[in-house]
């Protein structure tokens, strides 16, 4: 592994490790608060991501936390201070990890409720352990749901589980999350770090970072779009890759029968 990892308080809420396949591993590292959200690691994770995107050497991203739990939703001593009368919370924009172009794939491996469900929700793929304990939470302590989870959360299940889930927020296994279709991998425990992993290496190996970039933005884009969009939308970009070096390698490694040698995705604009 290479040592990411920074010195200061705000990076240290944050852990980071990239191996030399280019997969970071981010690790939300609050384990004595259960990893519970607050400023800190917001602005740290939010942070790493913005960095991730911007560096050629990354070309996957794995989400987990340290110790026992993922994130189980806002840290208690930020809930209590937001219950005062005035109090405020603030509008963070959520674009870093909804619109990150290279792929980001949690690796749920403990109790991931409320904001930390939000957070796991915006990852393109999910592994979660056999004992992640899951639940929206958000009505059960008097708030509503945030950061567009209604948005998110019934586009990925449907209106009526949403609705239940939101309106309950009950506490639901991982064999109920993968039902629904919140999660797409179910492992043991103590493997689904590691099969997260393996799944990110497998793209970052043999996948065309461009070409995963404008998937991502597709799928995203085609949620509020009717399909004569999104179909003008596929021939505008096919257009743009027919020809390019992306395509030439694919096609030759497939033929010449080895890995391909995809060139890094270009850092977005400012």
């Amino acid at each position: 592994m290479t040592d990411e990892v920074g010195t200061g308080d705000a990076q240290d809420a944050v852990l980071a490790e990239r191996d030399g396949d280019g997969v970071l591993t981010l690790f939300f590292n609050r384990p004595e608060r259960r990893n519970g959200w607050a400023e800190d690691l917001h602005e740290a994770y939010y942070d790493r991501l913005a960095k991730a995107a911007a560096d050629p050497d990354v070309r996957a991203v794995v989400v987990t936390g340290a110790g026992s739990t993922f994130c189980p939703g806002a840290d208690l001593s930020r809930l209590g201070g937001l219950a005062e009368a005035g109090a405020r919370l603030p509008h963070h924009p959520v674009d870093v990890p909804r619109r990150f172009p290279k792929p980001l794939i949690a690796a749920i491996n403990g109790a991931c409720a409320g904001v930390g469900l939000v957070q796991a929700l915006f990852c393109h793929v999910r592994f979660a352990a056999d004992t992640a304990r899951f639940s929206t939470a958000f009505a059960r302590r008097g708030l509503v749901a945030e950061y567009g989870v209604a948005w998110t959360l019934s586009r990925l299940v449907g209106q009526e589980r949403a609705l239940d889930l939101l309106l309950s927020g009950r506490t639901f296994d991982a064999a109920e999350a993968m039902r629904l279709g919140i999660v797409s991998r179910v492992v043991p425990r103590a493997e689904v770090l590691a099969a997260a992993q393996a799944y990110a290496r497998d793209l970052a190996l043999h996948c065309s970072p461009r070409a995963m970039a404008v998937i991502a933005r597709q799928v995203l884009d085609a949620q509020d779009s009717t399909f004569d969009e999104a179909l003008r939308a596929s021939y505008e970009h096919v257009d743009r890759f027919i020809g390019s070096a992306d395509l030439r390698e694919g096609v030759a490694s497939f033929v010449e029968r080895r890995p391909p040698r995809f060139p890094p995705l270009a850092p977005p604009p400012d």
